[in-house]
């Protein structure tokens, strides 16, 4: 079995039905869906139902059926198996590989990725980042990034 990837949190509950307020960490809906299970430290949740509320989710699950069971939820984060989808590329994915420049001048591996509220960035085992908003392509194990001039300087 692949390893659970974070894909929200449970903010709080709302209302006395047992539904909570999620902020998904993913651009992927589908995730919210009817019948879809997420897991949590206490176990797996089925979504029986979810809408859009103030930036974030509702969403009602098959096992918890009141407030105070959706209370205990508050700030769990919320997991999934990866998406298998050969047109996107995962942050986990990116761990790893290679940067190069479009001369093809390698860079580095990938040892993270930061949140950045303008683009995410990858670290580099340098300790450069460089900002996923340069990336042009990927093939195979590489990322083919176009930077500004200096940007892997030293100075």
């Amino acid at each position: 079995m692949p390893p659970l990837l974070e894909v929200g949190r449970i903010d709080r509950a709302h209302g006395i039905r047992g539904e909570v307020v999620v902020t998904l960490w993913t651009n992927r809906a589908e995730r919210l869906e009817a019948g879809s299970v997420l897991c949590a430290d206490p176990g797996e949740f089925t979504v029986a139902g979810a809408r859009p509320f103030q930036h974030r989710w509702i969403v009602q699950f098959a096992e918890v059926r009141d407030r105070q069971a959706a209370e205990s939820l508050r700030g769990q984060a919320l997991k999934a198996e990866p998406i298998v989808d050969p047109d996107e590329l995962w942050v986990h994915d990116l761990i790893g590989m290679m940067v190069c420049e479009n001369d093809g001048t390698e860079r580095g591996r990938v040892e993270a990725v930061q949140a950045n509220p303008a683009s995410d960035l990858l670290v580099l085992e340098s300790g450069a980042l460089v900002p996923l908003t340069f990336l042009l392509e990927h093939t195979g194990d590489r990322l083919i990034v176009d930077v500004p001039a200096g940007l892997f300087d030293d100075s």
